[in-house]
């Protein structure tokens, strides 16, 4: 569009440059679109979650740049692989370091019900959710990365529209 155009027509332009929205929907737009994960390898999904990452995946082009090193510095937690007991308190003192909004995914069966371990071994969680909340969980022993994505993608979906999804709070 010509300038001369758009000053004779100024609705013209309006209309297609504003978007009339709030401000909690144009933030949630810009953190689904800017997640910092931070990782929790514990065992095998640890292995699939940084193929995700690597070249042929490519987390990077779903707004997942780079895991962080620091829970201060991120606001996704992904949970990959068994949960012991004696790591649980390590684990929630992470979650609790992330500052708000924060998010977690329990990636693998380990981490969402104690895999094959629970049953054998009472040093198992069975399951994230028993410490803190999740908010994505992916199925698969262990989970390929296209299932990691397609977990991630689902999550985004979860922030731009909180109305749909609401998270219990553990106490």
């Amino acid at each position: 569009m010509e300038i001369k155009d758009a000053v004779a027509k100024p609705d013209s332009l309006l209309e297609r440059n504003i978007i009339v929205t709030s401000i909690e929907q144009v933030l949630n737009w810009a953190r689904s679109n800017s997640l910092w994960p931070l990782t929790s390898g514990l065992a095998c999904c640890a292995i699939e979650m940084m193929s995700a990452a690597a070249a042929r995946f490519d987390l990077a082009r779903f707004g997942y740049e780079v895991f962080r090193p620091s829970p201060r510095q991120a606001d996704l937690l992904i949970v990959a692989g068994t949960l012991t007991w004696k790591m649980a308190g390590p684990l929630k003192r992470l979650y609790e370091q992330m500052p708000e909004p924060k998010y977690v995914i329990a990636m693998g069966n380990c981490a969402n019900a104690g895999g094959p371990f629970v049953d054998s071994s009472y040093t198992v969680v069975p399951g994230v959710d028993k410490i803190i909340p999740v908010d994505v969980y992916i199925p698969g022993c262990p989970p390929r990365p296209e299932a990691l994505i397609q977990g991630l993608l689902e999550l985004k979906k979860k922030i731009r529209h909180p109305e749909v999804a609401r998270r219990d709070q553990h106490d």
